[in-house]
Formats: C-alpha cells, sequence, structure tokens
C-alpha cells in the first residue's frame, strides 16, 4: 500500500500540528509492511518568525517513510501572510505528487484547506480520502471576522469548500468530541483520536523547590493569536494583581501578539515577562520553574466545541492549572484534570479573584490516571492500526 500523509507542519517545527503528525508517521513506521511505503509532504518549519530550525527538503524518516518538506515565502502569522504560505504548499505539494501513484490519501488539517488539498489529489489520484481535523475553520471565522463586507462572501466560499472537501472524504477523524454533531451531517465514518501527552514530558521530573524565589510564576507557552485571547486577559489580570507576588510568564509568538505587547504597554505592566518560542529542551526547563500552567481560549462559540492539545502536555508535568475555557475543553477538564482552577474566558475580575484567594495546589499533583490513558504514542497507534485495518479490509 502507498500512502500519502498531507500535514502543513511536522518535525521541527514547534506546533501541535508539528506534533501530532510527527508522532503519527512514527505510529506507521512500527505498523508498515515491507512493501508498504508513506510519502509525507509538508513544509519547512515557519511556524514563527521568531524560531528557527534546520531541516532538509528530503528525509528519509524511516526506509519506508520519505518527508518532503516545501519552502514557504517569510511570514509573520497574519491573515494574508497565512494565505500566500498556503498558496505556496498548495503548489509545491500537487507538483510533489504528480506522477506518483497512492492507494490511501491521509490529510490533517486545523484551517480547512490542508484537507481541501487533500481531496483535490484524492480526486486526481482516485485514492480514497481519510481526514484527521483539528478544528473547525469556517466556524471560527465566522466569529472572529467581524467586518460583514468580508464576512458573508467568505462564509459562503468556505461553506462551498467544505461541503466539497468532507463529501470527498470516507472518514474522518476528531480531536474532540464537541466536534461530533458538526460532522455528523456528512456521509462519512466518524472516528475519535484526540491529542495527546508526548514522550518527552513523561520522561521527566518538573518538581521545583519554589519557596524561596520570592515570586510565583504563571506560565502560557504556545500560540498567541486570536483564538487565544491573551491580549484580552494577561495585561488585565496582571493589573489587578499588580500589588502580588505572582508573575506571567507568556512563551510564543504569533498573529496578535503586538496586540498583548500594546495592551501591556498602554497599562505599563511589569508582572509580565514575554518570551520568543524556544524549543522543547528549552521549553521543559520553563515548566520545571514554574508554579502554575496557564491555558485560555477567546470568547467565541466556536471555541466551546475544541480541545486544546496544550491540555495534554499540562497536565503531564503535574502543576496546577488554570484554564479560562468553556464547552467541551472545560466539561474534559473537570472530568479528566486534577489541580485545576476554571474560570470564564476574559473574566479578569474572575481570575485575580481566585489567584489572590490562593485556591490552587502548592505541591505537585498527582495525574497518573490521566497519563496512562492519554500517552500520545498510544494514541497514535491506535489510529494508525485503525487506518491501515479500514482500508486494508476495503
Amino acid at each position: 500500500m502507498r500512502i500519502l500523509l498531507l500535514t502543513f507542519y511536522f518535525e521541527p517545527d514547534l506546533c501541535a500540528g508539528s506534533f501530532r503528525n510527527t508522532a503519527l508517521a512514527e505510529a506507521f513506521s512500527k505498523h508498515l509492511k515491507k512493501e508498504d511505503h508513506l510519502d509525507v509532504v509538508t513544509t519547512m518549519p515557519n511556524r514563527y518568525s521568531t524560531y528557527q530550525a534546520d531541516a532538509s527538503e528530503f528525509e528519509k524518516y524511516a526506509s519506508n517513510i520519505h518527508v518532503y518538506r516545501s519552502e514557504l515565502p517569510e511570514h509573520k502569522s497574519g491573515f494574508f501572510d497565512q494565505i500566500n504560505s498556503f498558496k505556496a504548499y498548495y503548489i509545491s505539494a500537487r507538483k510533489q505528487v504528480k506522477d506518483k501513484e497512492y492507494d490511501l490519501v491521509i490529510a490533517s488539517s486545523s484551517r480547512l484547506f490542508t484537507a481541501f488539498l487533500g481531496a483535490r489529489v484524492s480526486s486526481n489520484k482516485k485514492a480514497p480520502l481519510f481526514l484527521d481535523m483539528r478544528d473547525l475553520f469556517r466556524e471560527n471565522m465566522q466569529e472572529i471576522i467581524k467586518n460583514p463586507l468580508i464576512n458573508y462572501p467568505l462564509d459562503i466560499f468556505l461553506s462551498f469548500i467544505e461541503k466539497y472537501t468532507f463529501n470527498k472524504a470516507d472518514r474522518i477523524n476528531i480531536v474532540s468530541e464537541g466536534f461530533r454533531d458538526f460532522f455528523d451531517k456528512f456521509d462519512s465514518q466518524i472516528s475519535f483520536y484526540p491529542n495527546g501527552i508526548d514522550e518527552v514530558f513523561l520522561m521527566n521530573d518538573f518538581s521545583n523547590n519554589t519557596e524561596s524565589k520570592g515570586k510565583r510564576i504563571i506560565t502560557y507557552a504556545g500560540n498567541i493569536g486570536d483564538g487565544q485571547g491573551l491580549h484580552k486577559i494577561i495585561p488585565q489580570t496582571a493589573n489587578l494583581l499588580k500589588d502580588t507576588d505572582y508573575v506571567f510568564r507568556i512563551i510564543g509568538d504569533g498573529g496578535t501578539r503586538h496586540l498583548l505587547e500594546k495592551e501591556l504597554n498602554v497599562r505599563k505592566i511589569t508582572n509580565v515577562e514575554l518570551i520568543d518560542p524556544v524549543n522543547r529542551d528549552n521549553l521543559l526547563n520553563y515548566y520545571k520553574e514554574t508554579d502554575y500552567l496557564f491555558l485560555h481560549l477567546n470568547d467565541y462559540d466556536a471555541f466551546k466545541k475544541v480541545l486544546p492539545s496544550k491540555i495534554f502536555e499540562y497536565a503531564a508535568t503535574g502543576k496546577p492549572m488554570i484554564a479560562g475555557v468553556g464547552g467541551y475543553a472545560k466539561e474534559f477538564l473537570r472530568e479528566n484534570v486534577e489541580g485545576l482552577l476554571l474560570f470564564e474566558p476574559c473574566n479578569e475580575n474572575e481570575l485575580a479573584e481566585a489567584l489572590k484567594s490562593n485556591v490552587l495546589p502548592k505541591d505537585a499533583v498527582d495525574r497518573n490516571g490521566f497519563i496512562n490513558k492519554f500517552a500520545r504514542s498510544s494514541i497514535m497507534n491506535e489510529m494508525a492500526e485503525y487506518i491501515l485495518k479500514s482500508y486494508r479490509e476495503d
């Protein structure tokens, strides 16, 4: 069986899509037969302009797995930057697979268009399509873009892309059970293989004696975009906590980092540290130093369906978690994660009062049950087995 995996992100890039699809390729390497072959068509590391990582355009990942990376134009994660980047990836990917035949096309997508690319390639190759959907892009755009002159025609266009793409797939995997109602209307078999905890977090001891440092550190690490809405919660909460020993440490970059910086400067905030993206080795050290780990989603209805991958990473450290989320993510956290402070998204008063009340535990939290249930390697192994079994039988 010849398989094509389309993913905009792959190692050594720093993002949820990269970590997930690298783990999936690793899982495939354990289950492919000698006569099988997997091509991964992806991009050179590009998630953040402030983070650089070396990678080759071609990599023999395993004996029967090849990785092809496309060069993209430089960008700063803005809306139009992302359009240009995907256009370059789309053209390059179509050229890369033009003269190759595949028995199965897999596309992992958060912003819909990698899934659309998969649908086009699948149709061209007359091969079945398996989609791994990590977000609901059109619903997000409906809430993020407020201008009706842009929103209305964009929604019509994206609706067409959605219907074409999802109707081409005979199987669709979702990473959040909050997506199920949306995808049930399409004539596809739905599976649920969520994100999980990468092995690097299972091999480290994050315990740290923080009593003598004189401050309590709250760390967020990841994308700084409209979806996270950090500019709507961090400066406001930090201002309310200016006379306490709390310090926010924000590690990352993204399309709304400039808005966060602007709010911090306007309010003359001194208890927030902004740090550019770092590799995972350095990130582990920051996690070790921190007292609490912070997660936030903007107050949009579309985000009530998502399950942020950051939950799994944070939970594995045993550090107390602070989460401003709603909907399915809130339910998931309540059911699965101990040592947790939940607050309503964008509600700085609720968050500040809770932190002043010292409601979070000071010591590490035992989450062994969660870790055993959501190890990424186990989830991806099950997913790879499911895909191969499904299409070999077909």
